[in-house]
């Protein structure tokens, strides 16, 4: 019942939806309470043959309107009680993905997406039977059960009722023991589906991989493997809810028995007449349903219990970046990196090492070097992707920490190493970040980033629909369009992450020459292996295991004969043989 408590401040919400719904829960089953009670009148009147056809016709009327009255009162509490449900399934979904969008890359580092996604999803369903189906157990099961009691002692026997409520004891004992097992069972039950949805989707990202490599029948075991975990904690769960009925069945025969036994012998003693002995046994009879309503509410409630931890526990993980800046923009895009240290989680090796670097408004800074040299985790820091003490990240004086994350990003326009594409069309990937941009304004970034022949070359154009992750279009086009998506939002700072390494040389310095022309006022970030890319900027790192080993310009790095010289000469030899020439 704990979970009620905790549900407290949903209830507190929606106050007069569950009101309203309990309401008409105690009207619906105080006019059920009163069939009983009339069948007993009835047949004392045969008894005493005293029922004449107005007496009759006059039952009849009342129970037929008592029925009407119970189809309008279900009808209303059903709308008021899971409507509530529906919104409490709905507000946790937004609390979690609004959590989510604002975790850092080390939080998707360690949980998995299948795993988030089953919280997101099934665990949601779990809590949302238990703010429904939960609530209308308790609160039907308990006003059904008081009522009935309290009818049987006060208006038949008090004696009766004590004797056919004797074994009652002996099934709520039992039923403790079965609820600690079920919150056991629920909770491994839950993990296990987690694993199987990660599975499947990792499986589905990969089935390219997957089939490249023959790895059809191993997916399949390890697949099966997974499942059959899963069917198992599920079938240990409907086993031990399995148990409730047979405790529940017993419990109500035994006190038939007991009741019949005891009420034929006050009949015979003539301490309780027939009719009011049937009202008993009737009564007795809608005990049936509290019962099981107290055996589903304590399924439901340690299924929502468990699928509450996970959720809870999720909610409760907080972002190592912190959302604290008060600042809404600044005055200028200059840049100033000074990074005395810094060292990913979990690594004993520094990313970065005494990095300083200053990037005027209007500029371009190309940034090189080998793999793991630290580039990516360079702008991961001025985009706040990370924070350490070490490292004083500024944008127009002002530290990166001062300015809110979305004044912060809305500033950076990024195209990213491997570029995600959504499914959708690709006018609409290109207007992610502007949904309001005209088709006008589209078609003059994709012409920028040299993509817009090749979408016209579509037999859609614009309007064809790229598959999941931009499955249907090749690493440049996946890369083009990306750069125009970031160019359509005409941010201060654009940062260029690897994004050009899909194209050829060629449509390189297409791209690279418009934005020349279009960003001549704003900063520019390119990172890149291929040295073509950053020729023409106006400073030039060259990083080494996380430290600064060159700067200057490109004929200034030329003459010094260091590693960017070297590689330069290697990427024109290397063309040079590609070319033939």
């Amino acid at each position: 019942m704990t979970l009620f408590i905790k549900l407290g401040w949903y209830f507190r919400l929606q106050w007069r939806r569950y009101t309203a719904a309990i309401l008409m829960l105690l009207g619906t089953d105080v006019l059920e309470m009163s069939i009983p009670w009339i069948t007993g009148q009835v047949i004392d009147h045969v008894v005493a043959n005293t029922l004449n056809s107005g007496l009759m016709l006059r039952y009849v009327g009342i129970v037929v309107a008592i029925g009407f009255l119970v189809y309008a009162m279900r009808y209303l509490w059903r709308v008021f009680l899971f409507y509530s449900s529906f919104q409490l399934a709905e507000t946790m979904r937004q609390r979690i993905y609004a959590h989510m969008t604002k975790m850092a890359p080390q939080f998707f580092a360690t949980h998995r997406t299948g795993d988030l996604m089953a919280r997101a999803t099934n665990d949601i369903s779990a809590l949302e039977m238990t703010a429904g189906e939960g609530v209308l157990s308790g609160i039907d099961g308990m006003v059904t059960g008081v009522l009935v009691v309290a009818i049987m002692t006060v208006m038949i026997d008090w004696r009766l009722t004590l004797v056919a409520l004797l074994p009652f004891p002996f099934m709520a004992w039992y039923f403790i023991i079965i609820g600690k097992r079920l919150h056991i069972g629920f909770r491994d039950a839950q993990e296990r589906f987690s694993d199987l949805n990660d599975r499947v989707q990792e499986s589905v990202s990969g089935i390219r991989m997957v089939r490249a490599f023959g790895r059809e029948a191993i997916e399949d075991q390890e697949f099966l493997n997974i499942a059959d975990s899963t069917a198992e904690a599920n079938m240990r769960v409907a086993a031990t809810d399995s148990l409730y009925d047979p405790a529940i069945f017993i419990t109500v025969g035994s006190s038939f028995l007991l009741c019949i036994s005891m009420g034929a012998w006050l009949v015979e003693q003539q301490e309780l007449t027939l009719g009011q002995l049937t009202s008993f046994t009737m009564y007795l009879g809608f005990l049936i349903w509290p019962m099981f309503a107290y055996g589903w509410l304590l399924n439901i409630l340690e299924r929502g219990s468990a699928a509450y931890e996970r959720i809870q526990q999720l909610l409760d993980t907080e972002s190592p970046v912190r959302d604290a800046g008060t600042l809404t923009g600044v005055a200028s895009a200059d840049i100033d990196f000074n990074v005395a240290a810094f060292t990913h989680a979990g690594s004993a090796m520094p990313a970065l090492h005494n990095v300083h670097i200053r990037v005027k408004a209007g500029e371009t800074l190309g940034i090189v070097g080998p793999t793991g040299a630290g580039k990516t985790t360079l702008v991961n820091l001025l985009m706040r992707y990370f924070d350490h003490p070490d490292c004083d990240v500024r944008v127009g004086g002002v530290p990166v920490q001062s300015l809110t994350l979305e004044a912060l990003r809305g500033m950076i326009a990024m195209v990213p190493q491997d570029p995600f594409l959504f499914t959708a069309t690709i006018a609409e990937n290109i207007a992610l970040g502007k949904p309001e941009a005209t088709r006008e304004e589209v078609r003059a970034v994709a012409e920028l980033a040299a993509i817009d022949k090749d979408i016209l070359r579509f037999p859609l154009g614009y309007e064809t629909l790229v598959g999941e992750r931009g499955i249907t279009l090749s690493g440049g086009q996946k890369q083009r369009i990306a750069i125009a998506r970031a160019l359509l939002l005409d941010a201060p700072i654009l940062i260029l992450d690897d994004a050009l390494s899909a194209v050829d040389v060629e449509t390189e310095r297409r791209i690279l020459s418009h934005l020349r022309e279009v960003r001549a006022d704003r900063t520019s970030i390119v990172l890149c292996h291929r040295l073509s890319a950053v020729e023409d900027a106006q400073q030039i790192v060259v990083l080494h295991h996380g430290e600064i080993v060159e700067r200057g310009t490109h004929q200034s790095l030329l003459s010094e004969q260091g590693w960017y010289a070297r590689m330069v000469n290697y990427q024109k030899l290397e063309r040079t043989v590609a070319s033939g020439r």
